[in-house]
């Protein structure tokens, strides 16, 4: 069996393991979301309450925006995983790669639609390093110490992409590029910019905005901005 195969059957079982899970999360479960609009592809109004429309990408970061090479990129994956891995840039493109076509959602408000992506799905990257039963959760760490948490059954949905290419164009750095995570059915800070580190983790954790009063679970169709 070589590597895509196994990828592939990996992928299939994880896709089992969640998927009763996965429909039951918000964005797919919610029987009266608010928002306004025509309905998405999830069933939810395409744009979530509190939110307005933008054709600009505004630029948010912790002031700090890491310039890093594709020779000394690497993505580090380990806790709750059978297979621990360090992937190097031509090893992450070596993975399936898929395009897709999401809107994104920004805590501050604004949102805009409609952007393509290229990049390579959170399930497989799952799918290489198999999580073992313990895990629920994962940690999103980048370059520039920034950190957030997901459930697992968030982020193996598959528009959860690590991106390289955004409207065609390889991702600039003030947006996180060389990869980012996007996570299209949660506000935008759940996807990590200038990603290095992937953490499966036993147990819920705050990230970095968690811990600072933002909500742990991030939904957007009920306003779901900051902790109670």
């Amino acid at each position: 069996m070589d590597k895509l195969d196994k990828i592939v059957e990996a992928r299939m079982k994880l896709k089992a393991r969640f998927e009763e899970k996965i429909r039951r999360t918000p964005s797919l479960a919610d029987q009266n979301p608010q928002g306004t609009g025509p309905v998405n592809r999830h069933g939810m109004p395409q744009l979530p309450v509190g939110q307005f429309k933008t054709e600009k990408w505004p630029v948010l970061d912790l002031g700090y925006k890491p310039d890093v090479s594709k020779e000394r990129w690497r993505l580090y994956i380990d806790g709750e995983v059978e297979q621990p891995l360090v992937l190097k840039w031509d090893d992450f493109m070596a993975l399936p790669q898929t395009e897709d076509t999401s809107d994104f959602h920004c805590v501050t408000t604004w949102s805009k639609m409609d952007m393509n992506w290229v990049g390579v799905r959170m399930l497989d990257i799952a799918a290489l390093v198999r999580p073992t039963d313990a895990a629920t959760h994962v940690m999103f760490y980048g370059y520039d110490t920034y950190s957030t948490n997901v459930s697992l059954e968030e982020a193996l949905k598959p528009d959860v992409l690590l991106v390289h290419t955004a409207q065609g164009e390889p991702l600039p750095t003030e947006h996180g590029g060389l990869v980012r995570v996007i996570t299209p059915q949660l506000y935008a800070w759940k996807g990590a910019k200038w990603v290095k580190k992937i953490t499966f983790m036993n147990a819920d954790k705050p990230g970095f905005w968690e811990e600072r009063g933002y909500s742990n679970t991030a939904y957007p169709w009920q306003n779901d901005r900051y902790s109670d």
